[in-house]
């Protein structure tokens, strides 16, 4: 699931060339999969994360017209997911409909991406760290999977965990960033520890 150049030049082409149906297919055919996985880690329903999938999706679709390459596509994608499951925490009624995205070629995808990653899913939630970091804060949660299952840098994940409004400058991202490491070496502690204590027999 990492990202590859060859995705980020594909995508840019698409859309330098003002194809937005394409970059997007080609974005959610690059990065989908682990979105929708990051989603359902987070949520811990397969059912909300695809909804919130579709949410994602459409997002992504609209807004590159208006993307200006501050930052890889993957590390925008995995923005548009923060916030898309933030505005689902505040309103979970508030569901996406059961109708077709905009575009029937992204739709397809999408669709295809759904399939191809619901066997992982099933797969992963039986994994003992899995386990382990559900029972975490929903931002350490997102910390352990963008840094430990998707090896994003710490300047990515700093732009990603933004709230709404805060500093991009790159000062502001560096001393975030640099925070959310120490952050980080902190929760892979208490994993080792929750991990060690599940190992040890009850006396």
């Amino acid at each position: 699931m990492s990202a590859k150049p060859e995705h980020e030049e594909q995508i840019k082409a698409a859309w330098e060339a003002r194809s937005w149906d394409r970059a997007a297919t080609l974005a959610i055919e690059a990065y989908g999969a682990e979105l929708m996985s990051y989603l359902a880690a987070l949520l811990h329903s397969a059912s909300d994360a695809d909804d919130v999938f579709g949410v994602v999706s459409e997002q992504l679709w609209r807004s590159l017209p208006g993307f200006r390459w501050e930052s890889s596509f993957r590390t925008y994608a995995y923005t548009v997911a923060r916030h898309a499951w933030l505005q689902h925490l505040r309103d979970p009624r508030n569901r996406r409909r059961a109708e077709p995205l905009s575009s029937p070629s992204v739709e397809a995808v999408v669709a295809q991406v759904r399939t191809r990653t619901a066997t992982y899913l099933r797969t992963e939630t039986k994994d003992t760290i899995a386990k382990l970091r559900a029972q975490l804060d929903p931002d350490d949660q997102t910390l352990l999977i963008l840094r430990i299952n998707r090896k994003l840098a710490w300047r990515e994940i700093a732009t990603i965990m933004a709230e709404d409004g805060a500093d991009l400058s790159s000062g502001a991202i560096d001393r975030r960033a640099a925070a959310l490491r120490k952050r980080f070496e902190r929760l892979k502690a208490e994993l080792r520890a929750r991990a060690g204590q599940r190992q040890t027999p009850p006396k």
